[in-house]
């Protein structure tokens, strides 16, 4: 009776450990949680090819056990419930709505206003994201402004164009003290691969940028002198091209140079996106982004030195560098490419297995959309993932024109299909590869 009594214990005892290991939530982290989102999501590993059931729906896992689910949230109070053979788990979830304040315009008299420091966005909408910055102003600069809406104060650059600072990035000035500018002289330069021309006035005045297919249109305006004060320069570029605005003691400098075509005489920067305390995305195995984007980071830069390029990588093992680090110092290696490699995750949206999957590439300027184009095809066929898309965003690392920049994203890491290619051990050299051949096509096109 004692040994039955014993067993019985043991078997219990057996029993209660596999509940407690039949699978690992890398996501969510806590029980309880507030959110002012529209989904929860929850990642994590089934183990010993546990069944995993979330509100009485099963869900896909990989053979690796990966899953990946979202749960739509309603307002208020959520109790989602995950199950496994042996266990259940109960989350909830309380929804609060931030109130959203769409701020009235408030016009007044023009004020010149001072901007406070170098690359300061001039944007179409009064938004601080997306895609509406016009142009990037220099320290110093007068701006002429006539009304606030939230945090932006409208500026009015002429009778047919307006735009939006944020009023952190200026001080406003007494306007009876300010002159002005005088246009003083206009020149251009035309060499072997490169197109310069230098426009000077008596002070640092706002401009806009218009990247056409042909042409690059800088306009440079004065409205304190009149209301169709605009000087406009337009440049010729060719296909493959990068440029530059210069500014000091009211003389800009606009520069449209061209790529080189051969490989060996290109600098190729090599972002591994995150790192140190900056993990990045986590996937369903508990695996961190840091360290696979630094994987396939090392792989490309020996497969570009291997082809004759002057590789310059951002980090080559895991350390904190800020986004800012890694811009300049693409910018001190006179970098011609810019390419920062990541692995993809959702942010507040549901979640599809089979659409949030594969390889996409982002640009911001138009002179890097072909070499998005080239990598994303090459990398889904050297590695093996879906074609994700091409897409246009604003990320601080790509934004600057100096160089061509894009950034890849490799696979999902919440994705189960994805998780078992990018686990495997050739992913990294065959994601590489295909970022190679993606810099050649560009190049070679």
């Amino acid at each position: 009776m004692r040994m039955k009594r014993g067993l019985i214990l043991l078997l219990s005892f057996i029993l209660s450990m596999s509940s407690v290991f039949a699978y690992d939530l890398i996501w969510p982290k806590q029980k309880e949680t507030v959110t002012d989102k529209d989904y929860a999501l929850f990642v994590g590993r089934a183990r010993n090819a546990e069944s995993i059931v979330i509100n009485d729906k099963r869900i896909y896992t990989a053979p690796n056990g990966a899953f990946a689910h979202t749960v739509k949230l309603k307002e208020g109070n959520n109790r989602i419930v995950v199950r496994s053979n042996y266990s259940a788990q109960v989350y909830r979830f309380r929804k609060e709505n931030k109130p959203v304040i769409d701020e009235p315009l408030k016009e007044f008299e023009p004020k010149c206003a001072i901007v406070k420091t170098d690359e300061t966005p001039l944007r179409s909408t009064p938004e601080s994201y997306g895609m509406n910055r016009i142009s990037h102003l220099f320290k110093d600069t007068t701006v002429l402004v006539n009304g606030s809406k939230g945090n932006f104060y409208r500026v009015f650059l002429s009778k047919d164009k307006t735009a939006w600072i944020e009023k952190k990035d200026v001080c406003l000035t007494d306007k009876t003290d300010s002159n002005p500018a005088q246009f003083i002289t206009m020149d251009s330069k035309k060499f072997k691969n490169a197109s310069i021309q230098t426009v000077k006035f008596s002070k640092n005045l706002p401009f806009t940028i218009e990247d056409l297919d042909n042409e690059i249109i800088f306009r440079i305006y004065n409205p304190e002198l009149s209301e169709s004060s605009v000087y406009t320069v337009n440049i010729p570029k060719p296909e493959k091209y990068t440029y530059t605005t210069a500014l000091k003691n009211g003389e800009y400098t606009f520069k449209v140079s061209s790529l080189p075509v051969e490989i060996e005489n290109s600098v190729i920067v090599i972002d591994a996106g995150h790192g140190g305390s900056e993990k990045g995305a986590v996937g369903c195995l508990g695996d961190e982004e840091k360290n696979l984007n630094l994987r396939i980071a090392l792989e490309l830069a020996e497969m570009l030195r291997l082809l004759g390029a002057n590789v310059v990588m951002t980090r080559e093992c895991d350390g904190n560098m800020s986004l800012g680090e890694r811009v300049e110092l693409a910018k001190h290696n006179h970098a011609n490419i810019f390419i920062s490699i990541h692995h993809n995750s959702i942010g507040n949206t549901e979640f599809k297995l089979y659409k949030h999957r594969g390889t996409s590439v982002y640009y911001f300027n138009k002179n890097a959309k072909n070499l998005a184009s080239c990598i994303e095809k090459s990398v889904s066929k050297t590695a093996g993932t879906r074609k994700d898309g091409v897409r246009q965003a604003s990320f601080f690392v790509i934004r600057p024109t100096e160089y061509t920049g894009v950034l890849v994203e490799t696979a999902y890491m919440i994705n189960p299909f994805d998780s078992v290619l990018y686990t495997s051990e050739d992913f990294a050299k065959n994601a590489a590869a295909g970022i190679a051949n993606g810099i050649l096509e560009f190049l070679n096109k």
